[in-house]
């Protein structure tokens, strides 16, 4: 993986292309190239490092032509450099592909070519099914004995190399002797078609497209498109002709740009009251105490037999989970188990059938999520996703869920799809507890609550200056331990893991009553403890735990509410959130960590946006 663009039109290819590469940075890369189709041949520039290298080069060396294909590489097999770079050719140098994804029998594919003759350059997995693409069209060409073969001569080949291909993909492909064709398809992968008037695109991302034509057509798994100026066709390994919908992307250009701000991740931690406002909008139901959710899918009668649900999730969103989990077995006393995806896949977990399974993903293409709404379907489970991008593949394949409204999150590190997330599953725990036991004097608070916090938020927001201050204070630490307890436990290991993934400290997140069992060994004057001591039902418990680090000359950062005098004298720093209901803790008191996270990298120098080793959408095991 990392990110694909492709055009086919009238206009001058490369600048829409790089275009289109700088819009796909987000999603982390290690190289970049380019291949224009012009003048009955192939041109192509490949370049390890970020995309202003590959742009340098084609500043000196410019690629002139109406269609082309270009990629950002996360590298998966063999190492960053300018060999293993996208795009690659076949072995006649005709064909150049992009590919998304992992190929899992390249090896044996790889070793039936090279017995052919085959002498491949590069150690990716991606070279070995451009050769077999190849392969399969100069065989057809060679029967066909057509001097000017038609477009589906390439498509065909398409067809047979990926009928033997194991794994995933999202492919784009050129052909120097179909110099008005391009050829996408994918299996796990996500690719879209961009739709415009004499002129299509190819990517694996609409923010990529986007500022071009908002008219997108989601290809599903084995769809194969086959794109020339005036039209596009779709067909599948087992049907010539295949209907897709068009769809309107419905947020604007303007939502995917930094703005006046720094950095994406900056810009979204301050999206994050319109956001919450937004995943509320319509679904408060204040007459009747209780939430209005369509597109469930579900009955109420199927709601109420429901006596186990499932959360699964990955990363962040695994962390929203564990939110989920306390939020449902308190206000819907409903039993919830909260699974990694990428582990309940391959268990065999007994679910019995009133068993109710929700997947968690921003792209909606996370694919161990994916395959764990798979899994959960082909037994026969309801499953329900909770997702940002509409017309994604988990959005498609659940049976029903919740779209977060959230608009796009470009940022690595995410910051607003944690507390849209949580904010949903509230509603949803709110739901479903007003169908059993919960009053609605305690859910009218819970909803008083959810309105009141975009502006709860932007008081947090405020603070951003003095949690920079504390930033400086402590961007040197080489370790941090982030601690809280119930409802803030999952958001001490998220604000752990985003000072992991932008600032590259080494920092753990753990329940604060857990620390006697081990971790407070770790604890020096030079380990900093960022301790979630807000005024709730383990306010004291929690100060006890301050207390033992304390004790041990750690130093102390603490998250308070407003007008606790006392924290001040226990902790060396404070950052002070608004009181909210405790349930709703974990979507307030995470901003102040985002902020505090944030501030570090960038003191540190590290590009925050960009952080190293790291892809916003994960699509491949």
């Amino acid at each position: 993986m990392c990110g694909i663009i492709g055009f086919i039109g009238t206009r001058e290819a490369e600048p829409l292309l790089l275009e289109g590469l700088r819009r796909l940075e987000y999603r982390g890369y290690d190289s970049s190239g380019i291949c224009i189709l012009a003048d009955g041949a192939l041109a192509v520039q490949k370049k390890k490092g970020r995309i202003d290298q590959l742009a340098g080069v084609l500043a000196q060396q410019p690629l002139r032509g109406h269609v082309g294909i270009a990629h950002t590489r996360w590298a998966t097999h063999g190492p960053p450099s300018d060999g293993n770079a996208h795009p690659h050719l076949d072995a006649s140098g005709k064909l150049a592909l992009v590919h998304n994804g992992v190929i899992e029998n390249y090896a044996q594919i790889k070793s039936r070519l090279e017995k052919a003759g085959h002498k491949l350059q590069s150690q990716t997995d991606t070279e070995v099914l451009a050769h077999l693409i190849g392969e399969k069209y100069d065989a057809l060409h060679a029967k066909s004995k057509v001097q000017n073969p038609k477009s589906e001569m390439l498509t065909e080949a398409v067809r047979q190399a990926l009928a033997e291909v194991i794994g995933t993909y999202g492919i784009g492909v050129v052909h120097k002797d179909h110099p008005g064709v391009m050829i996408g398809a994918r299996k796990g992968s996500p690719l879209v078609v961009g739709v415009g008037k004499g002129e299509h695109f190819l990517a694996s991302d609409v923010s990529a497209i986007m500022s071009h034509t908002r008219d997108v057509v989601y290809l599903h798994d084995f769809d194969i498109v086959t794109l020339t100026r005036e039209e596009y066709r779709i067909s599948s390994q087992a049907e010539t002709h295949v209907r897709r919908a068009v769809s309107t992307v419905e947020w604007s250009p303007d939502a995917a740009d930094k703005g006046a701000f720094p950095h994406y991740m900056l810009k979204e931690i301050f999206e994050q009251p319109q956001t919450i406002e937004n995943a509320l909008r319509g679904r408060l139901d204040k007459p009747e105490a209780t939430a209005h959710l369509g597109g469930l899918n579900l009955t109420n009668q199927e709601l109420r037999q429901v006596d186990r649900i499932i959360l699964t999730a990955c990363g962040t969103a695994w962390h929203a989970a564990l939110a989920g989990e306390y939020l449902f077995e308190e206000l819907s006393r409903i039993p919830v188990e909260v699974e990694y995806a990428s582990e309940f896949r391959y268990r065999n977990p007994p679910m019995d059938k009133n068993t109710l399974v929700f997947v968690i993903s921003q792209s909606g293409e996370t694919a161990d999520t994916l395959a764990a709404l798979r899994e959960s379907k082909r037994k026969g489970h309801k499953t329900l996703a909770i997702v940002n991008v509409v017309g994604s593949t988990i959005a498609r394949e659940a049976d029903g869920g919740i779209y977060m409204h959230a608009g796009p999150e470009i940022g690595v590190a995410a910051t607003k799809s944690f507390t849209s997330q949580v904010t949903i599953l509230t509603l949803l725990a709110l739901y479903m507890g007003r169908m059993r036991h919960l009053g609605s004097t305690q859910a009218s608070e819970i909803i008083r609550g959810l309105e009141s916090l975009p502006e709860k938020i932007q008081q947090v927001l405020k603070q951003s200056e003095h949690i920079q201050r504390i930033a400086l204070k402590f961007k040197g630490a080489a370790d941090f331990l982030f601690l809280g307890r119930q409802y803030n436990y999952p958001v001490a290991l998220e604000g752990a893991l985003k000072l992991k993934e932008i600032s590259y400290i080494h920092a753990e997140g753990y329940a604060a009553a857990e620390m006697k069992h081990g971790p407070i060994a770790l604890v020096d004057k030079d380990t900093p403890s960022v301790f979630l001591a807000t005024r709730n039902s383990m306010h004291e418990k929690t100060l006890s735990n301050l207390e033992e680090v304390k004790a041990r000359s750690g130093p102390v950062i603490a998250i308070a509410t407003e007008g606790d005098k006392e924290i001040g004298q226990k902790a060396a720093d404070v950052m002070y959130v608004p009181r909210v209901a405790e349930c709703l803790e974990p979507i307030v008191n995470v901003v102040p960590l985002q902020l505090l996270s944030y501030h570090i990298a960038v003191a540190r120098g590290c590009d925050v946006d960009k952080p190293r080793n790291l892809a916003k959408s994960v699509t491949v095991e």
